[in-house]
């Protein structure tokens, strides 16, 4: 069997999509996606979202079924960007792009803004702060940053202008909601 995600919510509720098997790919617990896409209720319609860590893409996929405009994920692994290609097919959507490369090379690369960036790189690279401060001139004023880690979000270093506004915590999981001011 496969791995796979479940949409819990919007235009692809209950949609199961696959992803590869790698070390250190692990989906957004339900749980915290629920309390996230609950929080963004108000600010996901028409987003232009960026997914910098996409991993199995239940972050930018949730957001797209729950109404985001465009969402571009980053997904160096190339057996993970096919995937994420084949359940863009399967979903029968445009409104997403692929860039298979790291999040710094696309960083690089990328000349447009973004209302929501999440922000969920794999714990062991430790790339929270190279990512954020490279990110953070993408952003649109008042752009919503989703920061998930697997220590206290206050020992991370991120940009200044960025001010907590939520957060939670399951298991080993810590996840913030961040806005640019």
């Amino acid at each position: 069997m496969k791995n796979q995600l479940r949409i819990i919510g919007g235009e692809f509720k209950r949609r199961q999509l696959p992803f590869a098997t790698l070390d250190g790919l692990r989906p957004t617990p339900d749980r915290i996606r629920e309390t996230l896409f609950n929080w963004l209720m108000w600010d996901i319609q028409g987003a232009k979202v960026l997914d910098l860590c996409a991993g199995s893409g239940a972050l930018g996929f949730e957001a797209l079924s729950r109404g985001a405009k465009q969402v571009v994920m980053i997904e160096p692994n190339p057996q993970q960007s096919k995937f994420l290609k084949q359940n863009i097919a399967v979903l029968k959507t445009e409104q997403v792009q692929i860039i298979q490369t790291t999040a710094q090379q696309a960083l690089a690369t990328l000349h447009e803004n973004f209302d929501l960036v999440f922000l969920d790189p794999p714990y062991a690279l430790n790339l929270w702060q190279e990512l954020a401060e490279q990110v953070n001139p993408k952003l649109n004023k008042d752009a919503l940053i989703y920061v998930e880690a697997n220590q206290d979000l206050n020992t991370l270093t991120l940009p200044v202008d960025w001010k907590l506004i939520k957060n939670t915590k399951a298991g080993v999981v810590k996840a913030g909601l961040f806005q640019k001011i």
